[in-house]
């Protein structure tokens, strides 16, 4: 299932006919709107059979007619991986390199690191890049919505604890600063359209996907080429995290890394999950 956040923060499901279906009744009424979807995925073992009934029965909205929000604004923790393609850190360090002769350490030594949740964008937005005289880059990734809380769970068990699968931009300021700093500005963690409901994903660990910027094709690569994949991603996190329903975790970028400036166009591609689309400004 297609699940969406709209308007002023109601929850959505896409119909067989096309149509958006509103489901925020399903979740309690006083629920702050930015939390449905945590209370969504909360409830979503009392709640799917209703939703699916709705899925079948369609006559919502129609999508080109409401304002496609983030469909998870306000995880508790949004996590990410550093350097978890090998072409990637091949890129980064080097003779040739963005950062010129350094050693650049990938996901086995970094583990992970937090971005802010404030810097969440939906498709409504756009990537705002704050600086004039700095370098900005996009990043591709697969977005990992967790479904339960998972405390030192097994590679093996890890992919029972996902909700659905979103696409994700980690936009990134390069620098020495922290990586947490550059990576956390607001804008720069553009989501959506929707959350993918896992069992809509046939096999997360073998997701083609691609991104283009005004078109030309920058990345492009499949998840099975991760050094971490997707399960070990979070059994590892849970080791020492407990990680929360509606926590996001983002799996990591491979090569083609570029830079992005006021006026292009980002348009991120998986074509087993969906597809997103960013234009970026020139912050005001």
């Amino acid at each position: 299932m297609k699940l969406y956040v709209y308007n002023d923060y109601r929850l959505g499901v896409e119909a067989t006919d096309g149509t958006l279906v509103d489901i925020t009744d399903l979740v309690p009424e006083h629920t702050e709107p930015r939390e449905r979807t945590n209370a969504l995925i909360r409830a979503w073992s009392t709640v799917s059979a209703d939703v699916s009934s709705r899925v079948a029965a369609g006559g919502g909205q129609a999508l080109d007619s409401v304002t496609v929000r983030a469909p998870q604004p306000q995880p508790r923790n949004l996590f990410a991986a550093p350097v978890n393609y090998h072409k990637h850190q091949q890129e980064m360090g080097g003779e040739n390199g963005v950062y010129t002769d350094r050693k650049i350490l990938d996901v086995s030594v970094r583990k992970g690191f937090l971005k802010a949740v404030t810097s969440i964008v939906g498709p409504d937005g756009a990537i705002e890049l704050p600086y004039e005289d700095r370098r900005f880059d996009h990043e591709a990734e697969v977005g990992i919505i967790i479904s339960k809380e998972a405390k030192q769970v097994s590679v093996e068990e890890a992919l029972d604890y996902v909700f659905g699968y979103t696409p994700l931009l980690d936009i990134t300021l390069r620098g020495d600063e922290d990586r947490s700093w550059r990576k956390s500005m607001d804008t720069f963690t553009p989501i959506g359209p929707y959350i993918l409901t896992a069992d809509e994903v046939e096999d997360p660990e073998n997701l083609d996907f691609w991104l283009t910027v005004n078109g030309e094709m920058r990345q492009k690569s499949n998840t099975s080429f991760l050094i971490w994949g997707i399960a070990k991603l979070i059994s590892e996190y849970s080791q020492v995290i407990t990680l929360q329903p509606g926590d996001i975790i983002a799996t990591g970028t491979p090569e083609g890394v570029a830079q992005i400036v006021p006026g292009d166009t980002v348009v991120l591609t998986i074509p087993a999950i969906g597809e997103l689309t960013m234009p970026v400004v020139a912050r005001p």
